[in-house]
């Protein structure tokens, strides 16, 4: 039976996860910004402690892949292939977005009712966003976009879509009176679903490149140079 570790890093949220087989062992989960790098090797060692396994009985390490912060990206994606490289282990990728929306289908009752749309806030009316259906099929792919009044405004007519997380809400004061939009508030990412939707990739043998991979920024991170001191 495989033992899996799962990273969540894509956001403000630092979270872990340990599968055995199909079988949730334990979670770990932080809510502090800028905690990701100074605490994330620590949650490791702790959670698999706390669950009786050592990181050489790991099987395989999953990651968030974005899209979302670039910081986060980073430091989730750094820690998982160095897992993976010193252990020898495969390294598996799930959607960021992907993990979001499979947290509200599985609360959704008769999700086929349902198109589903995860948001992450990106800049000012910005969102990182896709539109997916109950089993996960892309309507709509991952895409950078800038929210307004017409936004999903056809699929809208013809079918209720569920919206949540970070960015729902610049999305919600734009059509609150359209009943066909609903909205979910409080859905985080958590490296948790990010296990659950990895571990048929692992029974598939769908392994990322250990060397060679990145995570889906989706757009190049923004640089700014400092200002000058006046004299």
């Amino acid at each position: 039976m495989p033992l899996l570790l799962a990273l969540e890093t894509s956001t403000t949220v630092c979270s872990i996860a340990l599968y055995k087989d199909q079988q949730l062992l334990g979670a770990s989960e932080l809510q502090i910004e800028k905690s990701h790098s100074s605490h994330i090797t620590v949650m490791v060692a702790q959670l698999l402690e706390n669950c009786g396994a050592t990181l050489q009985e790991l099987s395989a390490v999953a990651v968030s892949g974005g899209p979302g912060s670039y910081t986060g990206l980073r430091i989730g994606t750094s820690t998982a292939k160095g897992l993976c490289y010193s252990l020898d282990i495969p390294l598996l990728e799930v959607s960021t977005l992907y993990g979001l929306a499979a947290q509200v289908i599985a609360a959704t009752p008769n999700p086929e009712r349902y198109l589903f749309c995860p948001m992450l806030d990106a800049r000012r009316l910005e969102v990182y966003t896709c539109l997916l259906t109950h089993n996960l099929e892309e309507v709509e792919p991952i895409a950078p976009i800038v929210l307004d009044e017409q936004t999903f405004r056809e699929k809208l007519e013809t079918q209720p879509i569920v919206f949540f997380g970070s960015g729902a809400a610049k999305y919600k004061e734009m059509v609150n009176t359209e009943a066909n939009a609903l909205f979910i508030e409080g859905v985080l990412p958590n490296a948790k679903t990010i296990g659950e939707l990895a571990l048929p990739k692992y029974e598939q043998k769908q392994f990322e490149d250990v060397a060679y991979y990145e995570p889906f920024y989706l757009k190049d991170v923004y640089i700014t140079s400092a200002k000058k001191a006046a004299n």
